[in-house]
């Protein structure tokens, strides 16, 4: 378990370095993510630890969204203030994260169907 807690801590730890060393507008997290993915691929294969592991830590990820809900509790007012504009941001770039996809996969299909169409006369 120390080991898969050092092995992910560490990819972390090497996204932050490299996201504050370099100035990339990504957090640390997601580019050691990012990292664990290529050394995972360039491995060709999860190591037999990782396979074993992960899943305990995935058990318990919702200890991850306790800082969240401590924020709502210390913004709460600042919520109530702006919290109907909050949630119709949160609707309006929900649909469209669901809808622009949708929309262009539509799109490429039609296209995919109309050549696929004309290509046999």
């Amino acid at each position: 378990m120390i080991e898969t807690a050092l092995c992910l801590l560490g990819f972390q730890l090497a996204g932050e370095v490299l996201a504050r060393g370099l100035g990339l507008p990504l957090p640390g997290p997601v580019l050691g993510m990012l990292l664990l993915f290529v050394a995972l691929s360039v491995r060709r294969g999860v190591p037999a630890t990782l396979q074993t592991q992960v899943p305990r830590f995935l058990a318990h990820m919702s200890l991850l969204f306790i800082p969240a809900g401590g924020a709502v509790l210390a913004y709460q007012g600042l919520l109530a203030e702006h919290g109907a504009r909050l949630a119709a941001v949160l609707a309006l770039s929900t649909l469209t994260t669901l809808l622009v996809p949708g929309l262009a996969l539509h799109w490429m299909l039609a296209r995919r169907r109309r050549r696929s169409g004309h290509g046999g006369h």
